[in-house]
């Protein structure tokens, strides 16, 4: 698969997790947090802006940024790379 297709198809459906999720913090049937954290990792895949602002905010605390990582490298074996830097992204620091 083209890799410019499939990262406008992980952008594509990030923002629609994340609007998801913000419609579920406000009905109590759906669960806004968990479709906030799926559709925020798929953007942090897809973006190096993104990556890198996902990488300050959660190095603060280490068990949720090991659990950022470890999820980010077991999608990115499921659906592949999606950006060139997907190859180089072992350990920002």
């Amino acid at each position: 698969m083209n890799r410019e297709f499939k990262r406008i198809l992980v952008v594509f459906a990030g923002v629609v997790f994340i609007v998801l999720g913000l419609i579920g913090l406000a009905l109590p049937f759906l669960q806004g947090f968990l479709f906030l954290a799926v559709g925020f990792i798929l953007l942090s895949i897809s973006s190096p802006r993104f990556r890198a602002w996902a990488i300050v905010h959660t190095v603060r605390y280490p068990k949720t940024h090991a659990i950022l990582e470890k999820i980010e490298k077991w999608v990115l074996g499921v659906i592949g790379p999606v950006d060139e830097d997907d190859t180089n992204s072992g350990s920002q620091k």
